[in-house]
């Protein structure tokens, strides 16, 4: 406040002090005479010997800081010192911004540590590692699955970033073209880095080191947040970011092409964004968010203005839809290089970084996976915990539904016998809200979602009220959310195969319903439900069954297996040309059936799958 203060009494003085003799008596003059922000003028008395110090503080005293700057303009513009006005004005919208970037920056330089199993804070840029960013990537139908297609992925790094690589700094620059494009798709797949990128964009621009000459202000809208507005402008989205009520909205809107807005998450939105009619161009103008948001993405409100959007693969379709894309970006994670340092980062301990990462360098799959951040973090977690305690690391697991399930495992503390029965009753409806959350498209939940499924009790089971599972959100303080969109698809998929208690046995044919449209839902669209899907195979390996147990005392229920046999056969068959049934080689399309049988990894099921194919063409998958 002392700071804001000071900075107003200077940008006075050094107006009023520019002022020649006569313009400074004409100044008090018109200031006596005029009655201005409705309270009324400061007595001709007090003006007449006034220096231009005691000009000053008569002006702070009488209208207040921030009025006292927008009088004084009124003021000069009146007597025709429109230089001096058009100056004090952008002195004091100077002001504003560099108020805002140091806000900006206190408020995302330092965040939570996920790295830890303590509340602890760190400096975002001493955990932020570098990510390729690959410029102009694959359409979106061309796209297979993001977290699965890790070999394919890995290699892409290494063969194209020597020649298609762009970093957040050029996002905006000239394209091939000589185009500048206005609106940039950042894509990435679940727990690639697109929120901590867009972060760290937020967080380099406040420090003046990315785009300090291009935008005057940057905006951060959170898309999970958005579902829960339902009505707003773009206004309101200035506020949001804004520290204060005081936000020098009007003239932050006179510079639209030096705006840039930050719309992260696209695809965790609920909206269809199919309405073209009824948007608006007011950004003061209050409408439903999916037609502001869309209003903004079709270029309707601040058509000069700048968008950079943050999204899964699976919603590109959906996206373009309401906009024209200038330049798409794909985030592919970390290089060799980068994870290594990522290692090195995490541990601090340089024995154990190298300990721990010549473990998973040794497993190739492990390593593979670590080109994603937040398996990256996961797989780090869990080798820490491991070496800590002294446990053998060839117990890491090689899929992606082990690796959660390890680190969910290192998260239950230890239960008396009492609190067992709990436990298991606060998992299952973990599990429920996950799967609700699922199908109704929800990340974020109301204490009133969480009530419902019975998860009010904070003691009752150490995972619903432990932060790094399921946190209270940052922003949206009556809100919760999984700490990343892909441990709620684990614990949905979790909800499927958990075993039925005696009471709830007459009951268990709806489940094995639901697992049937589950399936039917991701065949149809193959979309959102991806990772869900996968998990739900994973989940039925025989060493997650028996970890499930022993951690958590519930069991997980085999019985859907037939149907989950039965729905890779039947797509299997799909495969199968007309010129090709009498041939025993199948012709693959896709791996994504495949990745779903390596997360169970068990021999006899994938026997049975394939049995009627003795020979696998995949010509038409692009694996390097």
């Amino acid at each position: 406040m002392g700071t804001q203060s000071s900075r107003i009494s200077d940008l006075l003085v050094h107006a009023l002090n520019n002022l020649t003799q006569g313009d400074f008596i004409r100044f008090k003059d018109k200031l006596s005479h005029s009655a201005l922000k409705g309270k009324g003028n400061i007595p001709r008395d007090c003006l007449d010997n006034a220096s231009r110090i005691d000009t000053k503080n008569l002006l702070i005293k009488f209208y207040g800081g921030e009025a006292a700057v927008d009088v004084t303009i009124d003021v000069f513009t009146q007597i025709n010192l429109r230089d001096s006005a058009a100056k004090l004005r952008e002195g004091k919208e100077k002001g504003y911004r560099k108020k805002y970037k140091e806000d900006v920056k206190n408020k995302y330089e330092v965040i939570q540590n996920m790295m830890s199993l303590t509340t602890d804070n760190v400096i975002l840029n001493r955990r932020y590692p570098k990510l390729i960013i690959l410029d102009d990537p694959l359409h979106a139908k061309e796209r297979e699955h993001e977290i699965m297609a890790m070999s394919r992925r890995d290699k892409e790094i290494k063969a194209k970033r020597a020649w298609s690589v762009v970093t957040i700094d050029t996002l905006f620059t000239r394209d091939k073209q000589g185009q500048t494009p206005q609106i940039v798709v950042l894509l990435g797949a679940a727990g690639i880095g697109k929120t901590m990128t867009a972060i760290k964009i937020m967080c380099d621009w406040a420090a003046g080191e990315l785009y300090k000459k291009k935008f005057d202000y940057v905006f951060y809208i959170n898309c999970r947040e958005t579902n829960l507005t339902e009505q707003g402008n773009v206004v309101d989205m200035i506020l949001k970011n804004w520290p204060n009520t005081n936000a020098p909205v009007n003239e932050i809107l006179m510079k639209p092409e030096k705006l840039l807005f930050i719309i992260d998450g696209f695809d965790e939105l609920r909206f269809s964004f199919d309405q073209t009619e009824n948007l608006c161009s007011d950004p003061w103008e209050k409408k439903t968010m999916e037609i502001i948001l869309s209003s903004l993405f079709r270029k309707m409100i601040l058509p000069q203005s700048y968008l950079l959007i943050t999204s899964r693969p699976t919603a590109l379709e959906k996206l373009l839809q309401c906009l024209e894309c200038s330049r798409y970006a794909e985030i592919l994670g970390f290089s060799e290089v980068d994870r290594k340092e990522y290692f090195h980062k995490f541990f601090g301990n340089k024995k154990q970084a190298r300990q721990a990462l010549q473990f998973v360098k040794a497993n190739d799959i492990l390593f593979t996976m670590c080109f994603i951040p937040i398996m990256c973090w996961i797989i780090c977690t869990v080798v820490k915990q491991q070496l800590e305690k002294g446990e053998d690391l060839a117990q890491t697991s090689k899929s992606v539904t082990g690796v959660y399930m390890l680190y969910i495992s290192s998260l239950a503390k230890p239960l008396s016998s009492t609190l067992k029965q709990h436990m298991q009753a606060n998992l299952r409806g973990l599990c429920s809200l996950a799967a609700y959350g699922i199908w109704k498209r929800k990340i974020l939940f109301e204490e009133a979602e969480l009530k419902k499924f019975g998860l009010n009790q904070a003691d009752s089971f150490p995972l619903s009220s432990n932060k790094n599972i399921f946190q209270k959100d940052i922003d949206c303080v009556n809100a919760y959310s999984f700490i990343h969109l892909s441990f709620q698809e684990f614990f949905a998929a979790l909800f499927y195969v958990l075993e039925e208690d005696e009471e709830r046995m007459e009951d268990s044919e709806t489940a094995k319903k639901d697992v049937q449209i589950l399936l039917e839902n991701y065949g149809n669209s193959r979309n959102y439900l991806m990772l869900t899907v996968q998990f739900l195979f994973g989940l039925l390996n025989e060493e997650i069954m028996q970890i499930m147990e022993e951690n958590f005392f519930c069991k997980i229920s085999p019985k859907i297996k037939p149907d989950l046999l039965k729905w890779v056969q039947t797509n299997q068959e799909k495969y199968f040309s007309l010129s090709n049934v009498h041939q025993e080689t199948c012709c693959i399309y896709n791996l994504e059936e495949f990745h779903c049988m390596f997360e169970m990894y068990e021999e006899n099921f994938v026997k049975s799958a394939l049995d009627h194919v003795t020979a696998l063409t995949l010509a038409s998958i692009k694996l390097t």
